[in-house]
């Protein structure tokens, strides 16, 4: 992998408790109760260290400090790794792509 084409997509399962979330449910008006909620984001590291980041409360987002429960690569592994406008790009496909098959999201 060289260094140039080592950004990752990554996606991390939400607690259902976030949808105690106003702005969460905001942001999510045609989530489908039962689907997971999750967080989508972008890194230049391995996503598990960039999960860990977020829970130590590094450069982390509120949600994923507060509800996130773990990673969940069956929703991003086949894209990783890629240059950073392409990890860019992902970012927000994977997130309208879940959003759209009823998951709640939040993207950053």
């Amino acid at each position: 992998m060289g260094r140039r084409n080592h950004y990752h997509v990554y996606v991390i399962e939400l607690s259902g408790d976030v949808l105690h979330e106003g702005k969460f449910r905001k942001c999510n008006p045609d989530y489908i109760p039962g689907k997971p909620c999750v967080y989508v984001g972008m890194t230049g590291l391995d996503p598990d260290v960039r999960f860990d980041k977020h829970k130590a409360g590094i450069q982390s987002n509120r949600y994923v400090l507060l509800y996130g429960l773990r990673l969940r690569p069956d929703l991003y592994e086949v894209y990783n790794p890629m240059p950073y406008d392409g990890a860019r790009d992902m970012e927000v496909e994977l997130a309208i792509g879940l959003r759209e098959a009823g998951y709640g999201v939040w993207q950053a």
